[in-house]
């Protein structure tokens, strides 16, 4: 019995999305809910498991193919020939069927990618002229993409060869996304940055003293980003337009607070979102970012997991920044940038001291909030990182 394996649904606002990664050759066995191939989409890397047991008869969608939902991706052979329980033995079973298949193949020889013909269509480009590295030699997207870049690069360089220190590799999904939604959120936002620095001594000294009991409390320790999730909370509520939306002619402001924690990754930044913040305590900050932590090294990370959020917080510091602009992520209407932690001299009270110091960057979009609500924000997080009592309190 042949079953289909398609693209699934990509989640909300997502139609498209590019063949991964494929970790099964036609003719390999494949066991029900093992990973066949990914799918990366403008969000996150999707995993596509097979439904059944059996052999993997077809791939119909090659690597760098983009599909739609609900695509053909391959066919499943369902059921394991006895004895098949290797890639060599799986090949085995597929010897009866080249002859019948072999006629099909070269038809589908023909049948570029629809996202291929229609690149060819407005470069003006023959199909002869473009080398296929689909299945039966079909031409793929990224076939044209390669060809018109080979084409620029010889008009420009007169024929020189390339030389032996340079890679060009097709951008990702997620990084063409990236680009493109950070540069619309600079055509589209007023952005704007104001400033300010936290004196982190009471934080440290805080998490010094406490660090075993909330350990054995929450079997976790305690970090620095629950307190900028919980400060940020609480000014969010203070200041809704913060963390408010801009929809047409319309602003929507919210009373509650969906935090998006931005992760670099291998293949780019995501975002996952914690949702309702304002009514997690520390223990559950720090899990769930712990989570995503892992969810994002391992490349697992979900589309629920990034949908949905309203504010945003980003960490230079980790990497060593000091001073940055962080770029909203729209639609969002602000974006909090945490920086090193340095030891600096202050003036306090008359006297010079030296404390560890942190400065905070808040990006806004002008168009909806102004600046005595910038600044007011700004403020509330400072007095709530510099005396965490306030947090406690909520004032």
């Amino acid at each position: 019995m042949s079953i289909e394996i398609r693209v699934p649904t990509l989640g909300e606002s997502i139609s498209e999305a590019t063949v991964g990664n494929w970790y099964k050759a036609a003719g390999d066995v494949v066991e029900q809910d093992e990973v066949v191939c990914d799918l990366d989409t403008e969000k996150v890397a999707i995993e596509v498991r097979s439904p059944k047991s059996g052999v993997l008869s077809e791939i119909v969608a090659a690597k760098g193919e983009d599909v739609s939902v609900d695509a053909l991706l391959a066919v499943l052979t369902e059921g394991i020939p006895e004895g098949a329980s290797k890639p060599a033995a799986a090949k085995k079973s597929t010897t009866k069927e080249p002859e019948p298949e072999a006629e099909p193949m070269k038809e589908k020889a023909l049948e570029d990618a629809p996202s291929a013909k229609k690149l060819m269509a407005e470069k003006g480009i023959k199909r002869d002229e473009v080398a296929g590295t689909g299945k039966g030699g079909r031409v793929m997207k990224h076939d044209v993409i390669n060809f018109t870049d080979l084409s620029s690069m010889k008009s420009q360089q007169a024929g020189e060869p390339v030389g032996d220190f340079e890679e060009r590799i097709p951008m990702s999904r997620l990084r063409q996304t990236i680009a493109s939604r950070l540069k619309s959120a600079q055509n589209t936002a007023a952005i704007l940055t104001t400033y300010n620095e936290v004196d982190m001594s009471e934080i440290m000294q805080l998490r010094k003293q406490y660090k075993e009991d909330f350990s054995q409390k929450f079997g976790i320790k305690q970090g620095f980003m629950s307190f900028f999730v919980k400060a940020c909370s609480n000014a969010l509520l203070e200041v809704p337009e913060v963390n408010g939306e801009i929809d047409g002619t319309d602003i929507i402001f919210r009373k509650y607070v969906n935090m998006g924690i931005a992760v670099g990754t291998p293949t780019g930044l995501v975002v996952p979102v914690i949702k309702n913040t304002q009514d997690m305590n520390f223990g559950e900050i720090e899990l769930t970012i712990a989570d995503f932590g892992k969810k994002a090294r391992e490349g697992k990370l979900t589309l629920e997991d990034m949908h949905g959020g309203t504010f945003s917080i980003s960490n230079g510091g980790i990497y060593g920044s000091l001073m940055s602009s962080p770029i909203l992520n729209p639609p969002q209407s602000g974006i909090l940038g945490m920086h090193k932690i340095q030891e600096r001299p202050v003036a306090i009270n008359g006297e010079i001291v030296i404390r560890p110091m942190m400065y905070l960057a808040l990006s806004y979009d002008h168009r909806i909030v102004d600046g005595k609500g910038a600044v007011t924000f700004l403020v509330r997080v400072k007095e709530a990182l510099e005396d965490p009592r306030r947090m406690l309190l909520e004032i």
